[in-house]
C-alpha cells in the first residue's frame, strides 16, 4: 500500500453548520405538529386542529427564511351538551339577577358593627385553678429516727471466780488433813515397831521387813484417801465457781435479748409511723390532684362554652355572604373529555453532530497518517549518518508495509518499504526500511557494496525521498 504525508482536512464553517442544523430542526418540528395534532371526536363534543395562518421567520445567523404554519384548536359540543350550556347560562343570568337582589341586604348586614364577644359567656380563670388545688405535699414531717445501739449491757464472765488457782484449795485440805493424821500414823508406827520387838523380830529382818511394808501400804491407802478427799473438794470449788459463772453469763445474755427487743420494737414503732405517714401525705397528694382536675375540668368547659357561643355568631355574620356567594357561582358546564393520543415524534438529525464527527474522523485520520509517515520516515531515518547495512539477503522474515516516493534520475518512483529482521541478530528485532536493492534501482550511488554486503549511503537518501 502507499504511504505518504497527507493534508490536514479543512475545518467545517460554523456558519453553514449552524444554518444546516436550524433547518433540519425546524422541519422536524413542522413535521412533529402535523404529526401530534391528532382531531378527536367525543360523545360529548368534537376538537379540531387546523392551520389558520402561516408566518415567516428569518434565523438571525444564516438570514435564511421559514414559513412557520399556525395552528388552531376549535372546540365544539354536541347537541345535547350545547343545549345544556344554554340552560347553564340561562341559570346563571337568573342566579346572578337573584345575587345582585340579595346583596342589597349585606349593606345593613354590613353596616352593623360586627362584636362576637358582646353577650359571651367569660373564659375560664387560670388563677381559679389554684385556689382548690394545693400543692403535693414533698416531705412527712418528723417520724422519729431508727435505734442503730443497744445501750449499755455488761460482757459474758469468761473466768471462774476472781482467778484463784483451785489446786491450792485442794493443797490446803491435803495439809489439813495430813497434819490431823500424822500424829495417829507416828503413834501407829511406834505401835507397830513395839509389837515386832516383842515378838521377837529384829530390826532389818525379812519379817520386820514384810510388817512394816504392810503398814506403809496402809499409810499410802490413807494418804490416797486424803488425796482423793483433796480433790473432791477442788472439784466442788470449781464446779461451784462454775455454776456461778454460767448463771451471770445467762443473766448478761437474758439482759442483752432485752436490750435488742426493746430496739427491735423502737425501730418497729418508728418504721410504723414512716408509713403512716407516707399514706398520709399520698392521701393528701391524691386529694390535691383530684382537686387540680375539677379545677382543669371547669376551666376546659367554660372556654369550650365560649368558644362555641363565637362560633355560633361568626355563622350568623357569614351565611348570608355565603348564600350570594353560591348564587353566583351557578352551575357547571361539563367539559368533554378528550382520549389521550400518542405522540409521535421525528427526531431531530443532529446534522452539527455529523459534520463535526465527519471533521474529527479526518482528522484523526489524518493524525494517524501523520505518525505512520513520522515512524516510517524515523525507521529509515533511525541509523546513525554513515552506512547502513540494508542488503536483503542478510534479512529474513520480511513483511512489505508500505511505500514512499524517491525522486531519481528518471523522475519519481515508489520505493518500498519493509519490515524485517537481521539473519545474524540474536534477539529477532524488528526493523523498518527499505531493501538496498530497491534503492540501487533509483540511486546508484546511495548503495555501497562492502565485502559482497550492500550498504546504504544514508546521507544520500534524505535527498532522494519525497514526503
Amino acid at each position: 500500500m502507499g504511504m505518504f504525508k497527507a493534508d490536514a482536512p479543512s475545518p467545517p464553517d460554523p456558519i453553514r453548520t449552524a444554518s444546516g442544523a436550524t433547518a433540519t430542526n425546524v422541519s422536524t418540528s413542522i413535521a412533529n405538529a402535523f404529526l401530534n395534532n391528532v382531531n378527536q371526536i367525543t360523545p360529548e363534543g368534537k376538537l379540531n386542529y387546523d392551520v389558520t395562518s402561516q408566518y415567516q421567520w428569518t434565523d438571525p445567523t444564516s438570514g435564511t427564511q421559514y414559513t412557520i404554519p399556525n395552528f388552531t384548536a376549535t372546540q365544539s359540543l354536541t347537541p345535547a351538551q350545547q343545549n345544556i350550556q344554554d340552560n347553564n347560562i340561562r341559570a346563571d343570568t337568573n342566579l346572578s339577577g337573584l345575587a345582585a337582589n340579595q346583596s342589597g341586604m349585606l349593606q345593613n348586614l354590613l353596616g352593623t358593627p360586627f362584636n362576637p364577644t358582646t353577650g359571651a359567656p367569660g373564659s375560664g380563670d387560670i388563677n381559679w385553678m389554684g385556689g382548690d388545688a394545693t400543692n403535693a405535699q414533698s416531705s412527712f414531717g418528723n417520724v422519729g429516727g431508727q435505734q442503730r445501739s443497744l445501750g449499755p449491757y455488761e460482757q459474758s464472765q469468761t473466768t471462774f471466780g476472781d482467778g484463784n488457782d483451785y489446786s491450792a484449795d485442794r493443797a490446803r485440805v491435803e495439809e489439813a488433813l495430813y497434819k490431823r493424821m500424822d500424829p495417829q500414823l507416828q503413834r501407829d508406827r511406834g505401835a507397830m515397831e513395839s509389837r515386832l520387838a516383842d515378838q521377837g523380830i529384829k530390826i532389818g529382818s525379812p519379817a520386820y521387813q514384810s510388817a512394816m511394808d504392810q503398814f506403809d501400804r496402809q499409810l499410802n491407802d490413807a494418804r490416797l484417801g486424803i488425796t482423793q478427799a483433796g480433790a473432791a473438794e477442788q472439784q466442788q470449788a470449781y464446779t461451784q465457781a462454775k455454776g456461778r459463772g454460767e448463771f451471770a453469763n445467762t443473766a448478761r445474755a437474758q439482759n442483752f435479748q432485752n436490750l435488742l427487743q426493746s430496739g427491735t420494737f423502737a425501730n418497729q414503732a418508728q418504721t410504723q409511723d414512716y408509713q403512716q405517714a407516707a399514706l398520709r401525705g399520698q392521701f393528701a397528694n391524691a386529694a390535691a390532684a383530684q382537686n387540680l382536675a375539677r379545677a382543669q375540668t371547669h376551666f376546659n368547659a367554660q372556654n369550650q362554652l365560649r368558644s362555641q357561643y363565637l362560633s355560633e355568631q361568626a355563622a350568623l355574620r357569614n351565611q348570608p355572604i355565603n348564600e350570594i356567594t353560591a348564587l353566583l357561582s351557578g352551575s357547571q358546564v361539563k367539559d368533554p373529555s378528550w382520549v389521550q393520543t400518542g405522540q409521535n415524534n421525528i427526531p431531530t438529525t443532529d446534522v452539527a453532530g455529523l459534520i463535526n464527527n465527519k471533521f474529527s474522523q479526518d482528522m484523526s485520520s489524518y493524525q494517524q497518517q501523520s505518525a505512520n509517515f513520522n515512524s516510517l520516515m524515523g525507521g529509515i531515518f533511525g541509523a546513525l549518518g554513515g552506512l547502513a547495512r540494508s542488503d536483503r539477503r542478510v534479512k529474513e522474515n520480511i513483511d512489505r508495509v508500505g511505500t514512499v516516493f524517491a525522486a531519481g534520475p528518471d523522475g519519481e518512483k515508489p520505493l518500498p518499504v519493509y519490515e524485517y529482521e537481521f539473519k545474524d541478530d540474536p534477539t529477532d528485532k524488528r526493523h523498518t526500511g527499505p531493501m538496498a536493492q530497491d534503492v540501487e534501482k533509483i540511486d546508484r550511488k546511495a548503495v555501497k557494496n562492502i565485502k559482497g554486503t550492500k550498504y546504504i549511503d544514508t546521507t544520500r537518501l534524505g535527498s532522494i525521498l519525497r514526503a
